[in-house]
């Protein structure tokens, strides 16, 4: 194997065995259906100014002296495309996101191949021992440690696993990286957790309006504000119509007042709606972190009335694990589980199998009373109601151990979607 830390200042002479200069990059693209780099040109450095050499004019790339099959005056020079990646001015030293891993990794090296007749970008070593090559001391660090029994870290990546960063600015998306949106919303959040504010932001405004919600929404309500504080209010607005009404209020809480009633403005009216009647309870309360999206049905309805209204409805619902059941006044009269509608008949009434003793929570009662009542009763979520027992949302467990339980732990439960 070979690595690009090894060419760097390599001499390269022509046909005629004359040195026409010393390698300083390296030219790749990726085309076609094979997810490795081949390089396509090496840029050489002279000593007036640069010239770019095709790799059909290349005899020896991995040599010690990189031979050219003919002598330069012959060779018509490569014209760089804006699809050329500049393997150690754009890629070396930087940092990419390994999409295998899930985390942000520095490249300290890459690894070269041979397919045939062409060279390959394999791997990206990411170890120890990479950065030892890059300072031109791993040779002698190895043998010492070796003596020591105490070989450098090694590590590699597969390129396929590698979402590519530009040079121009740290955590540009080159793509927009169909594997990045693949990935979990908390694998990206612990992505952007490790990377500074502005890279952070930057990460975010690659990601589709959808994405980026779900995302937001598993990252730390405080860190959430300091990453969308350059975004623009259009794009923000349709990132908060995403998002769950909670999740935005707890989002727009940490704004200054005057961009939150902006953004506030530029919402659909009934997104808008639901977050402005969580933003009038207090944060740390039932009403305050309760969630207004959920599954409502009638008493009459039968199990297949249900089940056609979960069809047509339930996306938009937090979690349809509990369905409630309200009366004509809308105040909360009963509460099945998904799991009783399905193994009930379908022409039985809701009324004939829902559970009419439920538990519930006040709309001002605090984060920590909702907890212990999750707690208590083993609950994947409890509802929110009034003084007259209206129904105005639901709080899910993970939403009342938010502030209880460390965040770490906190990601280790389960999420109540669908």
């Amino acid at each position: 194997m070979r690595f690009v830390s090894e060419l760097i200042g390599r001499p390269v002479v022509d046909l005629e065995g004359d040195r026409i200069g010393t390698l300083k990059d390296l030219l790749a693209i990726q085309s076609g259906q094979i997810l490795h780099p081949q390089i396509v040109a090496i840029e050489v450095k002279r000593p007036k100014g640069t010239r770019f050499i095709p790799m059909s004019a290349v005899v020896a790339l991995i040599a010690p002296i990189i031979l050219l099959n003919k002598n330069l005056v012959d060779i018509d020079a490569y014209q760089p495309s804006p699809d050329d990646l500049y393997l150690i001015r754009d890629v070396l030293d930087k940092q990419i996101i390994d999409t295998n891993g899930v985390r942000v990794v520095r490249v300290n090296d890459l690894e070269l191949t041979r397919l045939e007749n062409n060279i390959y970008i394999s791997n990206v070593d990411i170890s120890s021992a990479g950065l030892l090559r890059r300072l031109g001391v791993s040779s002698l660090i190895h043998r010492r440690a070796k003596s020591a029994q105490q070989i450098p870290g090694t590590g590699t990546i597969s390129w396929d696993h590698v979402e590519l960063l530009s040079s121009d600015e740290p955590l540009r998306l080159k793509v927009p990286g169909e594997r990045i949106t693949e990935l979990h919303p908390a694998d990206l959040a612990e992505i952007v957790s490790d990377l500074s504010r502005q890279e952070g932001s930057k990460f975010l405004g690659s990601l589709d309006v959808k994405t980026l919600a779900d995302t937001l929404e598993e990252v730390e309500p405080e860190f959430q504000a300091s990453l969308i504080q350059e975004m623009a209010d259009e794009r923000l607005a349709d990132v908060l119509e995403e998002m769950a009404p909670d999740e935005a209020a707890d989002l727009l809480a940490q704004l200054p007042e005057e961009r939150s009633q902006e953004l506030l403005k530029l919402m659909e009216d009934d997104e808008a709606k639901d977050v402005l009647k969580l933003l009038a309870y207090p944060e740390d309360s039932a009403g305050g972190i309760m969630n207004t999206e959920f599954c409502v049905v009638k008493p009459e309805m039968t199990a297949e009335d249900v089940l056609s209204y979960l069809r047509s409805n339930a996306e938009e619902a937090e979690t349809i694990y509990y369905i409630y059941v309200v009366d004509q006044a809308d105040c909360l009269v009963g509460v099945f589980s998904l799991r009783e509608l399905v193994l009930t008949p379908q022409d039985s009434k809701v009324l004939e199998f829902m559970e009419d003793r439920v538990v519930s929570v006040d709309l001002t009662d605090s984060q920590e009373e909702c907890a212990q009542v999750i707690s208590k009763y083993n609950l994947l979520a409890v509802p929110v109601v009034d003084q007259e027992k209206h129904l105005h949302g639901i709080v899910t467990a993970d939403d009342a151990l938010d502030n209880i339980i460390p965040t770490a732990w906190k990601k280790r439960l389960p999420h109540f979607y669908h």
